[in-house]
């Protein structure tokens, strides 16, 4: 059985760029703190789950059919400053660069590639980890999706299957569009039943099953929740419809193409001499002395080089050191 990981794309750009100082530049003054996040995720990710195949998701600058039948869909969000995406292109060739597909557009949202990648997968048998923050995409859990939630970097990554996230809030995967429904999602500016919560939400899903058999039974649902739930009824059904994720959508990119195998070595230490990573290059090369990075990379790299290479990183860090020292 073989292990697609899907990563949504922007949540580990926004994840990179807030947690490494925006002061990080190389020589040349260029910005370089999301892309150097994203590339210690990525190794991290690699070295955690040792993928047979990944592929990144982005959300793209154009609006979804989300947006379209709802002007107000994620309204609210704070704004990003200019200088996350003036990074985003060294992000993506960074991406590139690792030889790892990615997809966007299309008036999709990144969620719908990641289900329907996901569930082609599915199957066809093999293992699926979903690297998200997005609670949407808890609707795809089962016994071969899991959804992994980076925690410090990846170091930690929080794992939701099906039992966890049925533990955590009381409903199955398949009732998550309507326990958002019921509930609302703030970060998607989805209002849901203005007076139910979560723990009616998790009475109410857990006795009845699905939105539309809560609202088959009205009647007998007692008179504070009914009145409420008659009430929203139309933004009920709504929220859940937007929370639905597609599972069809025509793949830009064939599963097959997403494998990885024989990706350059020498190509991914160019790009991060360039951007002057020495620390990150030196997780690479470790990598690379896996027999993960043995099987997946092409390393035409000598002996000798990798000596010099760990030399340099040594002494590099012992200049950074006396440098810190002469401050106190």
């Amino acid at each position: 059985m073989k292990h697609l990981v899907i990563v949504d794309g922007h949540h580990l750009l926004y994840r990179a760029y807030w947690a490494i100082p925006r002061t990080m530049k190389t020589s040349t003054g260029e910005q370089v703190n999301t892309t150097f996040g994203m590339a210690s995720m990525l190794l991290q990710i690699l070295k955690v789950e040792e993928p047979d195949a990944i592929l990144f998701c982005f959300d793209a600058d154009e609006k979804t059919f989300r947006h379209l039948e709802y002007a107000e869909y994620k309204a609210g969000r704070s704004e990003t400053p200019d200088d996350f995406y003036t990074q985003i292109p060294r992000a993506l060739e960074l991406v590139d660069t690792f030889g790892i597909r990615s997809v966007s557009g299309n008036l999709l949202e990144a969620d719908d590639y990641a289900c329907t990648y996901a569930r082609r997968a599915e199957e066809a048998g093999d293992r699926v980890t979903i690297v998200t923050g997005d609670r949407d995409l808890f609707q795809m859990a089962s016994d071969r999706i899991r959804i992994a939630i980076p925690h410090k970097g990846y170091s930690a990554p929080e794992y939701m299957g099906s039992d966890e996230i049925f533990k955590k809030y009381g409903v199955t995967p398949a009732q998550i569009p309507a326990y958002k429904g019921l509930v609302g999602d703030s970060s998607d500016n989805l209002p849901g039943v203005k007076g139910i919560g979560p723990k009616a939400a998790e009475a109410l899903l857990k006795q009845y099953g699905t939105l539309e058999e809560i609202y088959a039974n009205l009647e007998a649902i007692k008179s504070s929740w009914r009145m409420k739930l008659d009430t929203g009824r139309e933004q009920a059904f709504f929220c859940q419809r937007m929370a639905v994720l597609k599972s069809d959508v025509p793949l830009p990119v064939p599963v097959e193409d997403l494998a990885i195998l024989g990706i350059e070595a020498a190509r991914i230490r160019s790009l991060f001499s360039a951007l002057e990573f020495s620390l990150v290059m030196k997780r690479f090369e470790t990598l690379l002395s896996t027999p993960y990075g043995q099987k997946h990379f092409k390393n035409d790299r000598s002996l000798q080089e990798n000596v010099a290479e760990e030399r340099s990183v040594k002494n590099q860090k012992v200049q950074e050191e006396s440098a810190q020292l002469s401050l106190l």
